[in-house]
């Protein structure tokens, strides 16, 4: 595995890694995660006997930099930066929240071979509540107070719909000090996600300038407005399908998911 970094267009820091040898794959994490957290790593190694993987730390979590003010359009072009690296067109493989990150990348110009989307999460029915009106500006208030912990527990039970006692118990989990150390990039996640946990459709027009062959994936035993939302997506979208993976949670398991995502790679 090679670490190496890239200079972004507003001139943060982007680090990246890349393994195997093959076809270009680049994989986007989602909140929280990053290189040394998160599925993007395990799931790297295991493509990497077929394919030439990419995996990079967002900005402001791992060992990328994080250039104040935030501005949504710099992560994009962080993308594109390390998407260059791997050479145009790219397939890419997004997990959670770093799914509508890419779908904006590609909406404004990013050359894309083919998309793997897991779990994107959407609330495009009554399967579950949507979000308070004010859950954006609240999310970012606890962050500007520096409550990263509250923080956390809000983005995990109102915006993730993880139940309330489960998230009250996040501090007592391993990974507890590691969640909070990228809590502040929450609100970045919570600008592409916009009117994702509205409850709302999907308007028919929103991705039909997407042509590259995707494939949305969603667990069996994730929550059904999950799967609904995803579902939903893929029919939003002209040129994807559906997969469901059998025993598979929003915990997606580096093993299972690489086989499933092999196979639509190499068609």
């Amino acid at each position: 595995m090679t670490t190496s970094t890239v200079i972004s267009k507003d001139g943060t820091v982007i680090a990246y890694d890349k393994i195997g040898d093959g076809p270009a794959v680049l994989l986007v994490d989602g909140a929280f995660c990053h290189r040394a957290v998160g599925p993007s790593t395990p799931v790297a190694k295991e493509l990497s006997d077929s394919y030439t993987v990419y995996t990079y730390d967002r900005r402001g979590r791992g060992e990328s930099g994080d250039t104040q003010p935030y501005d949504p359009q710099c992560e994009i072009e962080d993308l594109a930066s390390v998407a260059a690296e791997a050479g145009a067109p790219v397939s890419i493989c997004a997990f959670s929240t770093g799914v509508p990150l890419v779908l904006e990348a590609v909406r404004r110009g990013l050359d894309v071979d083919k998309l793997g989307l897991y779990e994107f999460p959407l609330i495009t029915d009554d399967a579950r509540k949507p979000v308070p009106a004010d859950y954006h500006q609240h999310l970012r208030d606890l962050i500007t107070a520096e409550k990263r912990g509250a923080a956390i527990k809000y983005f995990m039970h109102t915006g993730v719909g993880v139940p309330a006692p489960v998230a009250a118990l996040f501090p007592l989990m391993p990974g507890w000090t590691k969640l909070k150390k990228t809590a502040h990039t929450l609100p970045y996640d919570n600008h592409f996600l916009a009117d994702a946990l509205d409850g709302n459709p999907i308007p028919s027009d929103r991705y039909t300038y997407i042509t590259a062959p995707t494939t949305v994936f969603a667990g069996s035993k994730s929550p059904q407005w999950m799967r609904n939302g995803n579902t939903a997506l893929a029919h939003a979208i002209p040129t994807a399908y559906y997969a469901e993976l059998p025993g598979q949670t929003r915990q997606v398991k580096p093993r299972l998911f690489t086989s499933t995502l092999k196979n639509f790679l190499a068609r």
